[in-house]
């Protein structure tokens, strides 16, 4: 008995000790809750919404002089009922109506193919840069086209028509600046990033109509042989189902001119360095391309890959980065500075300086796409329009 009392009390003693170490040693649930707020990546910017979209993807916006907000959804797959679009009350509505938006399959000048971006201009015109092009695919003449829409009758009063030489059937127009200070009545300015042609700015006399192709599949233009961008921390490559992986290969896309004019900045989506050309070598149809190429400078990199860019009066050139969502600005001596950093802004696309002093911008999740994810399309809706405060004005 009294070795059962001695061997109980050596148990019971075990016991005792193996829960004191386990208490000791067991996660205290509240220090785990304290533990738990751990350093982050820091917000940056106080970005504000300004409309929420849960049709079709956007890519543009722009903004009038009286604060009209205009956008355009491309045919790249989704359902898209209007590929322009003027916001009212919150909600897309067809711009400047309905019926243009519907293709035209037997004459595509008469209505909006695939609008890829929307622009003002500094006379408040928008200007509406059609790609002629479905889902990618080739073009035929009629199609890429530049219609400039007068916003106090809601009418268009031209529309110019690009010859194939000029936009070649693998051309994809992509975004467009004006300068308005040069010729009878200005020049734009186009990029083509197109992933399966040469890549290169078309220029446009806005005057006349006449257009042509300069820094044609310049190395500047061009996509980085095997880029590799890197979005919500993933690797950005396009896979398809049952064929390998292959890089991006969209050339020039982004496109600012400088607030005097003289030079144009650029680059390709697939990069990360940002270049500029004169704007004089552009303009004059009779140089060659190689006299053009001799005043491309290379800007250095950017610190990640951008899809659109815009400049202000102050020239400084604003950035999206679309692989830390982010935007950012380059200073004049060539400081890069982040405006914004925020969770929010999945893949920032298009921006527009507006007159209220905010820079505006979609951020439309174009990284999410099936094309990128093995045919699974990882978007989640709403897509958005934003804005931040730059106290900035754009170019006039």
């Amino acid at each position: 008995m009294k070795r059962f009392r001695l061997w109980l009390i050596g148990f019971l003693a075990i016991i005792a000790f193996t829960t004191t170490v386990y208490a000791q040693s067991k996660p205290n649930v509240n220090q785990i809750t304290e533990q738990a707020a751990l350093p982050q990546a820091k917000v940056i910017g106080q970005i504000e919404p300004v409309v929420q979209m849960n049709g079709a993807m956007p890519t543009g916006v722009t903004v009038s002089q009286e604060g009209r907000i205009f956008t355009n959804f491309p045919r790249w797959g989704d359902q898209v009922d209007f590929t322009v679009a003027e916001i009212k009350n919150g909600q897309p509505v067809a711009y400047p109506n309905a019926e243009i938006n519907k293709p035209n399959s037997s004459d595509p000048s008469k209505s909006f193919v695939s609008v890829q971006s929307v622009v003002i201009d500094p006379q408040n015109r928008l200007w509406i840069l059609d790609t002629g092009s479905i889902n990618f695919g080739p073009t035929t003449f009629g199609g890429p086209k530049l219609i400039g829409i007068d916003l106090s009758q809601n009418r268009i009063f031209k529309t110019i028509l690009f010859p194939q030489e000029v936009a070649l059937p693998t051309t994809y127009l992509n975004d467009i600046r004006f300068d308005l200070r040069r010729g009878r009545s200005g020049m734009a300015y186009i990029t083509d990033s197109s992933g399966n042609g040469p890549n290169g700015i078309i220029v446009v006399d806005l005057d006349s109509g006449r257009s042509w192709r300069k820094l044609n599949d310049h190395p500047s233009t061009k996509a980085v042989p095997g880029f590799l961008p890197s979005v919500e921390g993933q690797v950005l490559l396009e896979r398809m189902p049952n064929q390998p992986p292959k890089p991006i290969k969209l050339g020039a896309d982004g496109i600012a001119i400088s607030a005097d004019g003289k030079q144009l900045y650029y680059c390709p989506l697939a990069s990360r360095k940002l270049y500029s050309v004169s704007v004089d070598a552009l303009s004059n149809e009779q140089l060659s391309d190689e006299q053009v190429a001799k005043t491309v400078v290379d800007l250095g990199e950017k610190g990640g890959g951008s899809d659109g860019l815009e400049s202000d009066a102050q020239n400084r050139v604003y950035l999206t980065n679309y692989e830390q969502n982010a935007i950012q600005r380059r200073l004049s001596d060539g400081q890069i500075e982040t405006l914004v950093h925020d969770p929010r802004v999945l893949w920032p696309d298009t921006m527009s300086l507006a007159n209220d002093g905010y820079l505006y911008f979609t951020a439309n999740q174009l990284h999410r796409q099936a094309r990128y994810h093995n045919g699974q399309d990882l978007r989640i809706k709403p897509y958005s329009v934003m804005r931040v405060r730059v106290d900035a004005q754009p170019i006039k």
